[in-house]
Formats: C-alpha cells, structure tokens, sequence
C-alpha cells in the first residue's frame, strides 16, 4: 500500500514579486504533486517570527522575518509519496549558487537570504507548518 505524505512550502517574496508563482506550481504539478491547499497572503513582522520561533537565537532571524513580511506570499499544502524530501530535492540548495540546475532556487533564488521557497524539513515540522496556515477543514480531501 502506498503511504502519502503531507509537505508545506511557501513562495517567497521575492518570488511572488518575479511573477514565478505559476512556474513554480507547475514544477509541483509536475512533480507528482497533489495541492491539497493554496492560498496569497500578506504576514506581519511578528506572524512571520512566530513561524519562524525555531531560528530566534539565529544571527539571520531578524532580517529573515523581515523579508518574509516584506510582501505577499504563496502558502500550499502539497501532498505526495516521500513528499518532504521529494520537495526538498525539487527546491534546491538553500544557497542558490549551489543548487542543481531545474531546481526551483537554482532558477528563481537571487542569493540564500532571497531563495524563492520555502519546505518543511521533517514531518513534525510539516504538521507545525501546515496548522499555522491552514484549518484543517481548507485541506482538500
């Protein structure tokens, strides 16, 4: 029996701002995966630190919560076998400049503070992240 997995990621500002929202859903779709949810909105300074809480005592959190708050984001729930590292691999390099060609930041990223997306790294993480953003009841069955 196949087991699907739940992943989360965001399209960054800087992304949204490229107009790279659609090329980078395609590459989900593409991919093999499901969107169970998607939504744009705008974060405040301080949603984007409550998101963001596990990286607090790190030296990049401020200007990290900045640039999240920055714009408009793209919030989806992704669905898939082995979605998490599937996303990760799709995504890249969190260094842009060091990701493999036909990733998503080797395309979009400008440099590893403005990476285009964001993935969860681990299912509790996945579970975290998803509920910040989405009632359960926003998820497609």
């Amino acid at each position: 029996m196949k087991t699907l997995q739940r992943t989360f990621t965001i399209v960054k500002p800087d992304a949204v701002r490229k107009n790279a929202v659609g090329d980078i859903i395609e590459q989900f779709e593409k991919n093999g995966f499901r969107i169970l949810a998607m939504k744009m909105l705008e974060i405040s300074k301080y949603q984007a630190e409550q998101f963001y809480a596990v990286h607090a005592a790190r030296p990049f959190f401020n200007t990290l919560t900045d640039f999240m708050s920055s714009g408009p984001i793209v919030v989806l729930a992704l669905e898939k076998e082995n979605a998490i590292a599937d996303l990760r691999k799709l995504m890249g390099a969190t260094n842009p400049a060091q990701a493999e060609e036909g990733t998503i930041r080797k395309k979009w990223a400008t440099n590893i503070e403005h990476n285009a997306i964001h993935g969860s790294d681990a299912e509790d993480t996945s579970r975290f992240e998803l509920s910040f953003f989405f009632a359960g009841y926003e998820l497609a069955k």
